[in-house]
């Protein structure tokens, strides 16, 4: 019976790259010179360092613009709140990844609400939709990438 499993996922070595380009960027910019500002990764979050607001403000957005060059989806990210330690700002922006349980109910009551014939359970982290004919699965396929989720999703383990 053919398969397959909706999740959200990023490539976290072109997460790297992206921090990677927008530090080299930061480096070159006339703005930041002279200015304590920085990108930090670890695992899935980056840390935003600076000394204004605006100059947050603009590493988020050089950041967001990397990110998109890098083809990562600007959906992922979770932008909390900034916060002061010593003179300097920092601000954590958190990289989402895997479906979380709200997010997995609401895709598969969207499938249901649509009546195709599939059928779709939470396993974990992503959401496994299986049907008898391919042509449902990839209609199921064509209606999730058009439906407003806030959270991009990819298709893999496509089963036959």
């Amino acid at each position: 019976m053919p398969s397959f499993d909706a999740v959200s996922e990023v490539d976290l070595h072109e997460l790297n790259n992206a921090v990677d380009q927008a530090n080299r960027e930061l480096s070159t910019r006339f703005d930041f010179r002279g200015v304590d500002a920085n990108f930090k990764r670890n695992e899935a979050e980056v840390e935003l360092t600076a000394e204004a607001d605006i100059q947050l403000e603009q590493l988020l957005d050089i950041l967001r613009s990397k990110l998109v060059s890098r083809g990562i989806d600007v959906r992922v990210i979770d932008v909390q709140d900034s916060r002061h330690r010593g003179k300097l700002l920092h601000q954590t922006v958190l990289i989402r990844q895997g479906v979380e349980a709200d997010l997995a109910r609401k895709i598969v009551k969207l499938i249901k609400d649509k009546k195709m014939k599939v059928q779709a359970a939470i396993q974990g982290e992503k959401v496994r939709v299986t049907g008898k004919k391919r042509d449902d699965l990839q209609q199921v396929m064509a209606m999730l990438k058009d439906s407003d989720i806030e959270q991009p999703l990819q298709f893999n383990n496509f089963r036959d």
